[in-house]
């Protein structure tokens, strides 16, 4: 289709890797669609940088940068403010959730992992889902990974920041209850949700560790990972695809619906998630 819409790409708070993300690559197949692609990152040097490749490859001009860093609430709000103002449309939200596992705490006091990949598209999507109502159908795409079934939720304590990995896994499982949650908010108002596992790709999340690590990583990553241009294919499919418009609020891996452990499919968990999420948010 050649359609002109809407796609807001939501990034990490701390990079955009240009070529190495399956997002800039999402963004490039969707411009190409037609496409007016809107690259949200905090870092100002990198996302014009990513903006220019996306122009070249996808041959479209309507690709622009605006600033967001999702480590820090009050940028997320100012930034839906900015976006409301400026853009009539928003056809397609992606929220990149793809914070590694760093002992690390954002503007807010919240760790990491947990205030990036879970708050700050929490608060981004509760913001500007008005204007996925006013645009439906609509869709909301979040990238999660299939670590999520490796932990489960601690509400006595969401903000665990002790083990890296295990910090990441739970955010992941916050992302899969988050997209189920938002299917059932906007149910019947033509707003549809989903959640990604893009497989194990060949990205920049290592730009966070040591040098050692990311040298052992890069030949892992080289051995075992697939490059991100296959990993944006599910992204892409969960975008525009009428089939996957059959299956709000699931699962897909491998451009097709998957199956998910059975405690992350508990609507409970995920409405309890939902309504602490709106009291941490609504008190930072």
């Amino acid at each position: 289709s050649n359609q002109i819409f809407t796609l807001l790409t939501a990034l990490t708070a701390l990079t955009v890797q240009t070529s190495v993300t399956v997002v800039s690559e999402s963004a490039v197949a969707l411009a190409a669609r037609g496409a007016c692609v809107i690259v949200a990152c905090r870092d100002p040097d990198k996302a014009e940088e990513a903006v220019r490749e996306i122009k070249v490859r996808s041959r479209s001009l309507n690709v622009l940068h605006m600033e967001l860093d999702l480590a820090n609430l009050r940028s997320v709000r100012g930034f839906c403010k900015n976006f409301l103002q400026r853009e009539k449309r928003l056809d397609i939200l992606i929220n990149n959730a793809a914070m590694p596992g760093v002992l690390d705490w954002t503007d807010d006091s919240f760790s990491m992992c947990f205030g990036v990949n879970h708050l700050g598209h929490f608060l981004l999507t509760n913001l500007l889902l008005p204007r996925l109502k006013e645009c439906a159908p609509s869709r909301v795409v979040t990238l999660t990974c299939s670590t999520y079934k490796y932990q489960k939720l601690n509400f006595q304590d969401l903000n665990y920041n002790l083990l890296p990995f295990f910090t990441y896994c739970r955010s992941k499982l916050a992302n899969v209850y988050f997209s189920q949650e938002v299917a059932r908010v906007t149910e019947g108002k033509g707003v549809t949700s989903y959640a990604v596992h893009p497989g194990l790709v060949q990205s920049g999340w290592t730009c966070h560790y040591s040098v050692l690590f990311r040298m052992l990583m890069q030949v892992i990553m080289w051995m075992f990972f697939v490059p991100c241009e296959v990993g944006a294919q599910t992204v892409i499919y969960c975008a525009v695809s009428q089939e996957a418009a059959k299956h709000n609020g699931g699962y897909f891996v491998d451009c097709r619906p998957a199956a998910l452990r059975p405690f992350a499919r508990d609507a409970a968990v995920a409405k309890k998630l939902w309504e602490v999420s709106e009291r941490l948010v609504k008190e930072a």
